[in-house]
């Protein structure tokens, strides 16, 4: 059985190719997680409001947070 070595011409096509693929793949699944995790604290502040409606604004805003 013969060997061949790597040669450095291909490492670097297969990183090039490797980023490429990651970059392509990983922005949709980065975009939709970022989605999802705004959607979830926009849920919990509107909770956070609700709960604490019967507080003057300036306490609910410390209990709460910032709606951004």
């Amino acid at each position: 059985m013969q060997q061949n070595p790597i040669a450095r011409k291909h490492l670097v096509w297969s990183l090039i190719t490797g980023l490429a693929v990651g970059a392509i793949a990983g922005a949709p699944l980065g975009w939709m997680a970022n989605g999802e995790f705004s959607e979830q604290r926009m849920a919990k502040f509107i909770v956070c409001q609700q709960k604490n409606r019967d507080k003057p604004v300036a306490m609910v805003e410390s209990i709460c947070g910032s709606q951004f």
